[in-house]
């Protein structure tokens, strides 16, 4: 499975399964930052909608690179898609290719004569593709524009017992989001629409699965079929605010050659899983950083400045040299995330940093985007605080601090404690007491529904960042672990 990484770097997680119901990540499609620069991209643009599919002894990765959109009177696309190969799902992978048609959502079908197509929005249109899928080598042509509904996109195409079946999610990526099909006997159609279309919805505004959309049609080893698509989790009322998430429903195919999702009962909140023997992959909790790589559940917003971050110039420390920029800046750097992925978690860090001057700061951060933030960080005002400052849509509040005993050498834990839309920071001197700094009641601006301004489609990250406030210092700051842990019986 592909999933879109938007801004962040490495780029395209591919993961693994073999039960359909746990995921490992393995790599990213692309790891080396000068093959993809996202360090002028806004929030929520870059990578957009990746597909991994299987075909003459490759896998093939296509997705949409989101650019910012062109100044007004300046004619300039905003979209370019990309394709890389390798032999192995882990990598690594080819240097990506462009190819300039300036839509979204792009994926490969291959033809039973090895004729390759893009498949790509709007509706399905089809581009013929050269034999090695790095050229385009005809022009778009759409075969089915959708049901009539608004943004049909997220197109996929299958051909199964003679009919081509097109798969489309339309009304929009928010609340209305649904999945359509059509099917025609020859591939430029004409397609007829399903009759029970859309044949997956969310008509229930209270129901914890929402936002349902964008699918994949795909065949077990046990010879069942099931549904995989991007949905949201319904936090505290209409927010989500971990993002698209991947669900998973059973599908039958009816007598008359129509896919059904999960009894035409819309999404499940809870499924029966696969017919297929369980395979957990287990997470760790701590990140010690005591390997030579970061682990891949980590990201960074943006392109990192290699120069300014090691796992080696102090061993078992994540080192973060402080950089010019602050968070709420498209240039800063090094600021090291990984997903939320439960609605009730607790994150605390370890740290050992000495701010020399005002500005200076290190910490933990609860990351939505530039915009939307939450931060708690050592300083030096008068002595060493602890500080938490919230970000709601640009406008920076400070929320809360307290005085931190010093001790020579000594090290400070930071730690946020994440129960539905609350969340509450706290932080201890090595062998101290815990002690609160600020606590947010209402954090539905970590949402994609919570951003009032530009894109949001990345849900809410956490994690570690350094920088001097624009001072120009540049000293370290060492991240001795951090530790994620959900809540008991949360994890999914």
């Amino acid at each position: 499975m592909a999933n879109s990484t938007f801004q962040y770097f490495p780029a395209i997680a591919i993961s693994r399964s073999r039960d359909l119901v746990h995921w490992e990540i393995i790599a990213h499609a692309v790891t080396e930052t000068d093959r993809l620069d996202l360090s002028d991209l806004a929030d929520s643009h870059g990578i957009w909608a990746p597909d991994i599919s299987y075909h003459d002894g490759l896998f093939h990765v296509y997705a949409t690179l989101r650019l910012n959109d062109p100044p007004e009177g300046v004619k300039a696309p905003s979209r370019r898609q990309i394709h890389v190969s390798s032999p192995r799902p882990e990598g690594p992978y080819s240097r990506p290719v462009f190819l300039d048609i300036d839509n979204i959502d792009p994926s490969l079908f291959v033809d039973d004569d090895g004729s390759r197509y893009m498949v790509i929005a709007p509706g399905i249109t089809l581009v013929r593709l050269s034999p090695d899928g790095d050229r385009l080598a005809g022009e778009p042509r759409q075969v089915w524009p959708g049901t009539g509904r608004r943004a049909p996109e997220g197109p996929r195409l299958i051909k199964r017992g003679g009919w081509y079946y097109a798969l489309l999610a339309e009304g929009g990526t928010g609340f209305a989001h649904c999945v359509t099909v059509a099917r025609s006997r020859s591939l430029f159609g004409p397609y007829e629409c399903c009759p029970d279309n859309p044949i997956l919805s969310q008509p229930d505004p209270a129901a914890p699965i929402q936002r349902c959309g964008h699918a994949q049609l795909v065949r077990t080893q046990a010879g069942d079929w099931w549904m995989l698509y991007l949905c949201g989790r319904s936090n505290g009322g209409p927010y989500t605010t971990l993002g698209r998430e991947t669900a998973l429903d059973p599908v039958r195919w009816t007598e008359e050659l129509w896919p059904e999702v999960n009894g035409g009962a819309g999404p499940s909140a809870v499924q029966a899983a696969p017919d297929l023997p369980e395979h957990p992959f287990p997470e760790p909790e701590r990140d010690d950083f005591d390997e030579k790589r970061l682990r891949l559940t980590w990201q960074f917003v943006r392109n990192p400045d290699p120069a300014s971050w090691s796992l080696s110039e102090r061993p078992g420390f994540f080192r973060i040299w402080t950089g010019e920029w602050d968070l709420d800046s498209l240039r800063a750097k090094n600021t090291l995330l990984r997903r939320e992925t439960e609605h009730r978690y607790a994150a605390s860090l370890r740290l050992e940093f000495d701010p020399r001057e005002s500005g200076d700061r290190a910490g933990l951060t609860c990351y939505y985007g530039t915009r939307n933030h939450a931060k708690l960080f050592l300083c030096r005002e008068g002595g060493l605080k602890a500080r938490l400052i919230v970000n709601r849509n640009g406008d920076a509040t400070m929320l809360g601090e307290i005085d931190l005993t010093e001790k020579s050498g000594s090290g400070v834990e930071l730690r946020v404690e994440v129960a539905g839309q609350a969340r509450a920071f706290s932080a201890r001197s090595d062998g101290g007491e815990w002690r609160r700094v600020g606590k947010v009641a209402d954090a539905s601006f970590l949402s994609d529904e919570g951003v009032l301004e530009g894109k949001h489609h990345t849900g809410t990250l956490v994690g570690m960042f350094a920088n001097s406030g624009g001072a120009g210092r540049r000293i370290p700051a060492d991240f001795d672990w951090f530790d994620y842990r959900p809540e008991s019986g949360e994890r999914r």
